[in-house]
């Protein structure tokens, strides 16, 4: 278990700067299956889920996670159950450790997924 999933979320706001190219990649090898992407500014996840339903299971808790957190993600959900989970500091226009602790969050539910 990463030690991010014990931490606890800051506001955004006034929170500095975005995390650097380097210091992000450092956080995200402390989260694992999460990408990021290219730019810099983004973590993702892709889950292909068992059904709709387990889909939608599995963004009701992350939506649980988010609103404890104050820190909310943009779910995708295409194809009825390809399930996507973007994770950005939007106050700051790219990564702060906000994302990264609601990402090992997630990290420590038990989705449902296809076989």
């Amino acid at each position: 278990m990463s030690t991010l999933s014990t931490k606890k979320c800051l506001p955004c706001e006034g929170i500095g700067e975005p995390l650097s190219n380097e210091k992000a990649k450092g956080l995200l090898s402390e989260i694992l299956d999460w990408d990021i992407r290219e730019d810099g500014k983004l973590i993702l996840r892709d889950y292909v889920m068992k059904s709709f339903m387990a889909a939608i299971r599995f963004i009701h808790k992350v939506a649980e996670i988010a609103e404890s957190e104050n820190h909310h993600p943009d779910i995708h959900l295409t194809s009825y159950r390809k399930l996507r989970i973007e994770l950005t500091t939007h106050a700051l226009g790219g990564l702060s450790e906000n994302d990264f602790i609601v990402a090992a969050k997630i990290n420590n539910l038990t989705p449902e997924l296809k076989a």
